[in-house]
């Protein structure tokens, strides 16, 4: 996990600048308010036991306590809001892709930053894991807005070697280094091939949301005659003539089809998860997903 030290010159300091006043502008309180509902704390927590006194809801008397004194104790409780966030964000070479105004790891970078300075306002933890195939780079939980300025600057700027992605191995480091339940946040573009066991796994510890990244022309070609496509993960090229309507349904239909069956494997499984594209607004889609989350949880 040794992170690559990158110099930060203005132009990439005045971007994340923009993405942290972004952010901060983003998050008023209507917006915290909808994240405070879609993850409430964890409920009343012990605190102290104290002398009974009138007005006291007598279901709270200790009477293990009162039976050893002369007076009734009650238990009294505080409410366990703090949760800890946890970013888990992809930096695979895929990540590095965009055809529009934006690549999509400079999406991940300004949603992880809008969701960490909304879990800051509401007293949460937040924390990074940066990975490909393997634990690139970890910022254990803590508050802050020094904190999330580093989140940030680690996902703008790590320049991982890796081309591939594999869930297993960064996962299993989640589970074994968070003993309590978190809010996790695992976003990729999810070009990842069997994960079903690991996020079953993962998702039974702690509250997982997946968030997919993709850019349209991952979904759909336009018509331009002969193109030569390169994965950038696995380097294969192939050649496609998309003034050529059936092979352009043809890409299509398959990128489709691996869309739905995503989707299909988290709603079975009762997983959170949010598409977002790096051509529409992925403040709307969030916002979406939390109203939809509160209900269910109600």
């Amino acid at each position: 996990m040794k992170k690559e030290k990158v110099k930060l010159d203005e132009n990439l300091i005045a971007k994340i600048r923009r993405i942290q006043m972004r952010a901060k502008h983003l998050v008023n309180d209507s917006f915290a308010g909808e994240y405070q509902s879609a993850f409430k704390g964890r409920g009343l927590e012990f605190e102290e036991v104290r002398e009974y006194l009138p007005g006291d809801d007598i279901r709270n008397i200790d009477w293990n306590v009162t039976a050893r004194s002369t007076a009734p104790f009650i238990k009294q409780f505080r409410d366990e809001r703090e949760l800890t966030v946890l970013f888990m964000v992809d930096v695979s070479a895929s990540s590095r892709f965009g055809t529009v105004q934006k690549l999509k790891n400079e999406i991940a970078a300004e949603l992880t930053a809008l969701l960490a300075y909304t879990a800051l306002k509401n007293n949460d933890k937040v924390g990074l894991v940066v990975f490909s195939h393997e634990i690139e780079h970890y910022l254990p939980p803590k508050k802050g807005r020094g904190h999330v300025w580093t989140l940030i600057r680690d996902i703008l700027t790590y320049q991982s070697q890796a081309k591939t992605t594999n869930f297993h191995q960064p996962l299993e480091f989640l589970n074994q280094v968070l003993k309590k339940k978190a809010i996790v946040f695992l976003i990729s573009d999810f070009h990842v091939e069997d994960y079903e066991n690991v996020i079953r796994t993962t998702a039974f510890r702690h509250e997982l949301i997946a968030v997919s990244i993709r850019d349209r022309r991952e979904l759909s070609l336009p018509s331009m005659g002969y193109l030569e496509l390169e994965d950038i993960e696995t380097g294969e090229l192939i050649l496609i003539n998309t003034s050529q309507k059936k092979k352009l349904q043809e890409f299509e239909t398959f990128t489709q089809k691996q869309k739905k069956e995503q989707e299909d494997f988290f709603r079975s499984k009762g997983i959170d998860f949010v598409s977002l594209k790096t051509d529409s607004s992925y403040l709307d889609e969030m916002v979406k997903f939390f109203k939809k989350r509160e209900k269910r949880k109600m």
